[in-house]
């Protein structure tokens, strides 16, 4: 049985609303840096791009790499 591995990036914003919105970005680069995920995040918030049932986004709560393993 093959063994596979993804990996998924989480982004996880504040909302107006006091809530928090999360984007999942499959396959991230391997090598992206913790700033660069935060100057996309932070664009993103202030584009305005995303209006949630939250309302807007206000700023970045946390990000993580997930990576799991099936066989």
């Amino acid at each position: 049985m093959a063994v596979t591995t993804n990996r998924t990036a989480r982004l996880t914003f504040a909302t107006a609303g006091g809530n928090t919105f999360s984007l999942t970005v499959p396959q991230p680069r391997e090598d992206i840096q913790l700033t660069e995920a935060m100057d996309v995040m932070n664009s993103l918030i202030a584009g305005g791009i995303f209006l949630t049932a939250n309302g807007s986004l206000t700023g970045v709560k946390d990000i993580k790499v997930i990576e799991t393993t099936t066989s």
